[in-house]
């Protein structure tokens, strides 16, 4: 493979006095975004921790053991730091950024501000989302080499037990063996088989958070997070946009009052929904021209435009990595298998993230690790139990932990609901952001907090608060009546847990005083 005029080769020494070839790759004029280390050396080398695929909760784990003094490798095949500063969490977040500044834009005359346009340049959205990553990059890289862990940029995949060849960039190849191996190689946009889809080339969010034009008509196909997020985005940036899925509401597994909220959120800024419906067929090209036809009710529906974003779900990254060399089994869906330990079934290897079935949040990966490594140190950390946040980067965000009502419902649980809108918190009357509410269930015989959920500005640091106060087992007065600064959106929690709760339907009729909140 020929390299770029833009490549510089460096040799440096390591610890173990063996020679090093460092390549750093620039993009352009920016800094350094990819470091491969080549160490040709006869044999198999050993470490005391292989790590296979570089999320983040495996790059974590890879500066922690190394700064401890163990002898760690990384084998990535593409990206420092894995998909979430890449391609996936941060970057999306940088580009759901600009589409709220060209919201502000739009709503200028709210706070006396006019101007004679819009104009979206999308390469200049693209250039600061490539900047922030290349910084990204940089930061991680010098975390590399601060710990002493080894980054080697490759393809990696298991021969023996414990043991993984790593096929560099040039050709060559490294035989490493571990005493212990985290495999951490995440998922991928599953594209589903669809007539005409692989056809019509579709974006995954890899490709639409690239765009250099803003879509025509970007037609999503999924209403999970991706497609929600990017799908409110590009309509901000002047996209027309129709979202089609599945169900027969968007966000189907979460509450009423939060499907509505989300649903009258998309109709206001002028998003098209088709629901409840199956895609049939598709035809022509993503970028051009595109027809998606679907099944409605027993009819055919027809909706075209210029753009298509797949964002139905995610598959393992589990081929062609030898695993049954190693003996580690999958699921019949492609997932490793793991024990609550986060244990493969072969001995000394462990699993963490995505590619373990984990739910798929990059802090949950994070956390994985955190199992990994107590169990790694004699201890019994297990998964099972976790108290586990999301939030949905709309605008309002969607934030939740613990316990919604359809689920503490499914559970047979009894519960006090607190609830109020957003206009009760004072901080939102200041930025004119009003829209949604706050919520909180609690358990009616004491004052444990069974879950939260905020369709709000900023809710995902609202739910930080009521997150810490659940994991220290704190009761929700301790919410209420703590003093919190003024005026500032946690504020919000004090009105909401000094409101009168309502009782979920099975106890309403026999706890009266509960239901006025005296206990």
């Amino acid at each position: 493979m020929r390299e770029p005029a833009s490549v510089r080769y460096i040799h440096r020494k390591n610890h173990l006095d063996q020679s090093f070839l460092v390549r750093r790759r620039l993009l352009c004029d920016g800094p350094p975004v990819a470091l491969v280390i080549d160490m040709n050396i006869e044999g198999k080398e050993v470490y005391d921790l292989v790590i296979l695929g570089g999320g983040t909760g495996s790059t974590v784990a890879a500066w922690t053991f190394a700064a401890q003094g163990q002898r760690v490798a990384v084998i990535e095949r593409k990206y420092i730091g894995g998909s979430c500063p890449n391609i996936a969490c941060l970057p999306s977040k940088n580009i759901l950024h600009s589409a709220k500044i060209a919201s502000y834009f739009r709503r200028g005359q709210e706070f006396g501000m006019f101007a004679d346009g819009l104009r979206v340049d999308m390469a200049a959205v693209r250039g600061r989302k490539r900047t922030m990553v290349s910084g990204l990059n940089e930061m991680y890289l010098d975390n590399y080499k601060q710990t002493g862990a080894e980054f080697i940029l490759g393809s990696g995949r298991f021969v023996g037990p414990k043991t993984l060849e790593v096929t560099l960039a040039g050709g060559t190849t490294r035989r490493l063996r571990g005493s212990n191996v985290i495999v951490s190689t995440g998922t991928r946009a599953a594209l589903e088989p669809v007539p005409g889809l692989a056809d019509a080339q579709p974006l995954t969010h890899i490709e639409a958070l690239e765009l250099d034009e803003v879509p025509g008509h970007l037609i999503v196909i999924g209403g999970g997070y991706v497609g929600l997020e990017l799908s409110q985005a590009m309509r901000r940036f002047g996209s027309k946009v129709t979202v089609i899925d599945h169900n027969d509401r968007l966000l189907s597994k979460e509450d009423d009052d939060v499907t509505k909220a989300i649903a009258d959120l998309f109709r206001d800024e002028g998003i098209d929904t088709v629901l409840n419906a199956r895609v049939i067929r598709i035809s022509g090209r993503s970028g051009e021209s595109i027809t998606v036809v679907v099944e409605q009710k027993g009819r055919e529906k027809t909706v075209a435009g210029t753009h298509l974003l797949v964002a139905t779900g995610r598959r393992p990254n589990t081929e062609n990595l030898g695993l049954e060399s190693a003996g580690i089994e999958v699921t019949d869906r492609g997932y490793i298998k793991v024990n609550e330990r986060l244990e493969t079934t072969a001995p000394g290897v462990w699993a963490i993230g995505e590619v373990a079935g984990s739910p798929q949040f990059t802090h949950v990966s994070v956390d994985d690790f955190r199992v990994v490594r107590d169990n790694l140190e004699g201890g019994n950390h297990v998964t099972t139990g976790r108290l586990i946040p999301y939030t949905l980067f709309t605008d309002p965000e969607l934030a939740r932990v613990g316990l919604n009502e359809r689920e503490a419902k499914a559970r047979g649980m009894a519960y006090r609901l607190f609830k109020i809108p957003m206009e009760r918190v004072l901080r939102a009357r200041t930025v004119s952001e009003t829209r949604g509410f706050l919520k909180a269930l609690v358990e009616v015989a004491g004052n444990r907090i069974l879950g939260f959920t905020a369709f709000a500005v900023d809710a995902g640091e609202i739910m930080a608060s009521v997150q810490t106060a659940m994991t220290a087992g704190l009761p929700y007065t301790a919410l209420r009546d703590i003093i919190w600064a003024h005026p500032t959106l946690v504020e919000g929690l004090a009105p909401l847990f000094s409101s009168a709760p309502s009782l979920s339907a099975d106890t309403q009729a026999n706890s009266p005083a509960i239901a006025h909140g005296r206990r």
